[in-house]
């Protein structure tokens, strides 16, 4: 494997990072996780953008231009013969003092890995996976921007901890008002009364770039789309309930905490979007 680190590509058992990294230390960095189809960098622009964002809210000064990462992640595409994979982009705050200081950190660090990911296993896309509602508390978005996509994923991690403890592959995780956030990983929808409802920006979820495309898609198809907080009960008396991804794309979740949802197996709705967002992944539109 090649990895592409700080302007040039390099065998992955030499990428390293100083042990004086701030991403290292305190998890002070941002990231994208972002697929790539047929050779080609899905939502490109999408993910570089939200990526200087995140660095924006963290007063991280990326050391290249957007076209520069573009052209960072292409070079590692084709460096590992990528034809359908992944690619995880990674700015650090780069190394410095043991202080929580982030302006004693001169250079960042920025990497591109392209390689593949198989976040669940093709089963659980036809038959759909059981979830549980975690225990762990989404990060109030009074605390820290959820549109940050950082290197510091502890709270994420400590829900997962939980589904895995529970035997199953992914955890909802609430906000501090007792509302659906988004999984640990994943963005969150369900459908009631064939209404396709997701939890909003202010829920404290990030803004998915796999569901914003859904919801566009839905849109297409005519589906009445609403955005709007979820509580507990109402999730579990949804007829359908969906997780989309960059990892996970759209996945039906068919039991939550060992409750069917609707008829436990993925319903119609989510069927065709699921449908709509492979057929789409396949077309030249994007």
């Amino acid at each position: 494997m090649k990895v592409w680190l700080n302007g040039e590509l390099v065998d992955g058992e030499q990428a390293k990072v100083s042990v004086f990294d701030h991403g290292v230390l305190y998890g002070d960095g941002v990231f994208e996780g972002i697929r790539v189809y047929r050779g080609r960098i899905f939502q490109c622009d999408a993910h570089v953008d939200r990526l200087f964002d995140s660095a924006r809210y963290i007063r991280l000064a990326i050391p290249c231009t957007k076209q520069e990462i573009v052209e960072a992640m292409a070079e590692a595409v084709r460096a590992n013969g990528i034809a359908d994979g992944y690619i995880r982009l990674v700015v650090t705050r780069g190394p410095g003092t043991l202080g929580l200081n982030p302006f004693h950190c001169p250079q960042p660090a920025v990497f591109v890995i392209a390689d593949q990911i198989v976040l669940y296993p093709e089963k659980m896309y036809r038959d759909g996976m059981a979830v549980i509602v975690a225990k762990t508390v989404r990060t109030s978005p009074r605390m820290v921007n959820p549109g940050i996509k950082s290197l510091n994923y502890l709270n994420n991690i400590l829900a997962k901890i939980e589904a895995i403890g529970a035997g199953v592959a992914e955890a909802i995780m609430l906000n501090e008002h007792a509302n659906v956030a988004e999984c640990t990983g994943d963005n969150l929808f369900i459908v009631e009364g064939g209404k396709v409802v997701t939890p909003p920006l202010s829920a404290g979820i990030l803004p998915g770039i796999t569901r914003a495309v859904v919801m566009r898609l839905a849109g297409e198809l005519g589906l009445a789309l609403a955005e709007d907080d979820i509580a507990v009960p109402r999730l579990l008396a949804a007829e359908e309930c969906f997780l989309t991804g960059t990892a996970a794309e759209v996945i039906a979740v068919t039991k939550i905490d060992e409750q069917p949802v609707g008829g436990g197996v993925p319903g119609p709705v989510t069927r065709r979007l699921c449908d709509a967002f492979r057929e789409y992944i396949r077309s030249d539109e994007w």
